[in-house]
């Protein structure tokens, strides 16, 4: 084995733990019912397990399972999309209300078939969430919409508790790894939702293993504070079949944690960070202080739940 392939070679904190139980084996019958798609399934989330089997979060992908664009890291379908489904927002609030989900992360393909980027669809799913599971927060990762503010301001005029939206990878390697985005764009969309609703908490991933050095890293950090970014996350790129990009490095756990620490002492107000987290990880801990309230006001109603799920759900 030559130097190059052990380098690459996929390390041993990279090991998933299954766990698959009735909640998981319920939530994966909840979506094949309603013909539903979740990036935990398309994009091979390593902590779909996880999630679904403490019923936490899931992370709807909507608009279809057709994406319009084809980046390089990404293991969801490229072609020409179907048709919109009018009657998605409904399902996915009825499935969120099925499984009693605290918090819901909705994302979607890119639609740049589509004149407003599909935030009609996007504002009218967060609206049936709210009205069927008052109780749930809604976090919203749209694309970049091609910049497009007037359909931004109609996804967030519908109440989204978190607006995700991520730039990837760092400035330098944006051309090779992200298809029709660009590094600036998404930051800029980051700062004007904060401009259209300046309590909302902003959020964005990067992934690492892709030929970054620690400096843009660094870099990355410092541009996402500069346009007023809440949270962010940070994962070890993982390539999904041969036709992508290769990893050129696996991080150890101990430099995730070293990179966590520079991004709360920059100032984030949140920062996940570790091998195998990605941008919906234990993103119902992320939630900001008037979200929490309407949650815990909901919450109270239920006895069994109120005391012993409070202290975990802090900003």
């Amino acid at each position: 084995m030559s130097k190059k392939e052990e380098h690459v070679r996929k390390p041993d904190w990279l090991k998933i733990d299954i766990k698959t139980n009735k909640s998981y084996n319920r939530l994966k019958k909840i979506m094949r019912e309603r013909n539903l798609h979740t990036v935990c399934e398309e994009a091979k989330c390593p902590n779909i397990h996880e999630c679904w089997s403490e019923r936490k979060t899931a992370t709807f992908m909507i608009l279809g399972d057709t994406c319009t664009r084809g980046c390089r890291f990404c293991a969801v379908k490229t072609g020409l999309p179907n048709e919109l489904d009018m009657q998605e927002p409904e399902k996915v609030a009825e499935s969120v209300e099925l499984m009693d989900l605290k918090h819901a992360v909705v994302t979607a393909v890119a639609r740049d078939d589509l004149k407003d980027g599909g935030a009609y669809i996007f504002a009218e799913t967060v609206k049936a969430i709210h009205r069927r599971q008052p109780g749930c927060t809604v976090e919203v990762l749209p694309s970049d919409m091609k910049g497009d503010y007037e359909s931004l301001s109609m996804l967030m005029n519908a109440g989204p508790d978190i607006f995700n939206h991520n730039i990837e990878t760092v400035r330098r390697l944006t051309p090779r790894v992200r298809s029709k985005a660009t590094y600036d764009r998404s930051l800029q969309l980051l700062k004007r939702v904060k401009e259209i609703s300046p309590n909302t908490p902003t959020k964005s991933s990067l992934m690492v293993g892709l030929g970054e050095t620690r400096e843009e890293i660094v870099q990355a950090m410092d541009d996402l504070l500069a346009h007023d970014v809440d949270i962010m996350t940070i994962g070890q790129y993982l390539q999904p079949t041969k036709k992508h990009l290769k990893v050129e490095r696996y991080y150890h756990p101990d430099e995730f944690e070293e990179l966590r620490q520079i991004a709360m002492e920059k100032g984030f107000k949140h920062c996940q960070a570790g091998p195998l987290v990605r941008s919906s990880y234990h993103a119902d801990e992320q939630v900001n202080e008037t979200s929490l309230q309407r949650r815990i006001k909901y919450m109270k109603g239920y006895e069994e739940s109120t005391e012993t799920k409070l202290d975990t759900l802090k900003f």
